[in-house]
This record gives C-alpha cells, structure tokens and sequence, in this order.
C-alpha cells in the first residue's frame, strides 16, 4: 500500500475509534453514535467513510445478513505503528528513530516522558525480551 493510500483523515478516524469500541455495527448504530443530532446528510457521510476505510482496509463489511455490518480489521496500536511509519518515509527517508529523534530534540520530554521511555529501552534490551525476539 502506498503511504498515501495509509493515511487516514479525522473523521476516517472517528469512525474506526467508536468499530473499536462498539465491534461489529450498522451504519445506522455508526450513524447514531457518531451524529446523534441526525441529519440527512449523516448516513451518507458515513457510508462513504466507511467505503474509503474499506478500501484502505482498515474496514470489512459483513453483507452476510440481512442487514450489512463493519467491523474493524486493524487494531489501534497498529494503526499508529502505520501513520508513524508513514510519517517517517514522507520526512525521515523511512527511519522511524529519525522521526523520533526530533520529536525528543524538538518537543522535549517531561521527566515522566523520559523516565517510561527509559524503562522502555531498559525491558527491550532485557535478556528476556532478546530471548523472545
């Protein structure tokens, strides 16, 4: 898949965000959670979004019943490792620790930050998760 193809906007987003929460759904139980003040052109701006979304597959469709329904193909910590990923190739030549690397540089890190992700280097370099490696 082309990075372009990856990324996904906000509202793309919004509808994954309530897949995960509510699992397999309508768009009309979508619909409801995502614009409970209704309005026509709510269902069809769902259903569009969840045709991208289907075509990015980050979505399946159940045509099954007699009623379709969507579920979400891909979970959340996946979906940020790819538009990390896709954000590294479009600035970083592809290096995620580049992309990183600047974030810390420039962003800066609170003490809390620094101190989680330290631990986090500290388990990944663990005998242990070698072994699992």
């Amino acid at each position: 898949m082309a990075p372009s193809n990856r990324k996904i906007t906000e509202a793309e987003l919004g509808v994954l965000q309530a897949l995960w929460e509510l699992g397999d759904v309508s768009v009309r139980q979508l619909v409801d959670r995502l614009y409970p003040e209704g309005g026509p052109s709510a269902p069809p701006t769902v259903q569009k979004l969840l045709e991208r979304l289907e075509a990015k597959g980050f979505v399946n469709r159940d045509r099954s019943g007699t009623v379709q329904t969507f579920h979400a193909t891909i979970g959340h910590g996946s979906l940020v490792n790819l538009q990390l990923q896709t954000v590294a190739e479009e600035l970083c030549g592809g290096s995620v620790s580049s992309l990183l690397t600047h974030f810390v540089e420039n962003e800066g890190l609170d003490a809390g930050q620094r101190q989680a992700l330290r631990k986090l280097i500290d388990e990944w370099e663990s005998p242990e998760q070698e072994e699992n490696r």
